[in-house]
């Protein structure tokens, strides 16, 4: 099995988007090990409605928590302890692609964050980050939070319209790569994300 982990600069930035778009270009699975937040959908069914995929590839949730927040203190809401011995990588025959909830450095438990799991998976990571203002501060410091745990960093994914200094600046200053940038799509859909994502992307990247 390979796999590789979607993780972000923050919440909102379009890592869902950027998940459904790479899991039905390696043509894989989908795992989101924590869903915080269940009132809104989960983002298990946006992959799935984002994707022509198979339902049996879209891999149940490790933990499926009520309110929208950092996963530690949903779990903390609902009654629930996060074991980080759950969560481990599920077993898949093709490319898995696991994503995060947040950004990089969110709390899945008091003591745990999402990095250190990714660390503790030893796979490869591909930052998701905006391109609106602030994000060379929030993509360098997700880049760094990343390296110092030993997680190799793939490249960076932007989500929004073109700003080229601050693409170019992040991935001088990071020395990581530029994977490519998926335009805001209105309307969002299978056929229209996967267009962008063919034209913007090159998806041996990310193997």
């Amino acid at each position: 099995m390979t796999a590789i982990v979607i993780t972000a600069t923050g919440t909102d930035i379009g890592k869902t988007v950027l998940a459904a778009a790479l899991t039905a270009a390696l043509d894989g699975c989908y795992w989101k090990p924590v869903q915080a937040g269940l009132d809104d959908g989960t983002d298990r069914a946006r992959v799935a409605a984002l994707t022509s995929l198979p339902e049996h590839r879209l891999l149940p949730e490790a933990y499926r928590l009520t309110t929208p927040c950092s996963p530690h203190r949903a779990a903390e809401i609902d009654g629930v302890t996060i074991d980080i011995d759950r969560l481990q990588p599920p077993a898949c025959d093709r490319p898995l692609v696991i994503e995060g909830a947040g950004g990089a450095l969110v709390p899945f438990t008091r003591d745990t964050a999402f990095a250190d799991l990714v660390a503790r998976w030893q796979l490869p990571a591909v930052l998701v980050a905006a391109t609106t203002l602030g994000t060379i501060s929030h993509s360098l410091t997700a880049i760094e939070a990343l390296r110092v745990r030993g997680v190799t960093v793939r490249g960076v994914a932007f989500v929004g319209d073109a700003v080229e200094d601050s693409e170019a600046t992040i991935a001088a200053m990071g020395n990581v790569k530029r994977l490519g940038r998926l335009p805001l799509l209105d309307p969002l859909g299978h056929e229209t994300l996967s267009a962008a994502f063919a034209a913007n992307f090159d998806v041996a990247d990310f193997r």
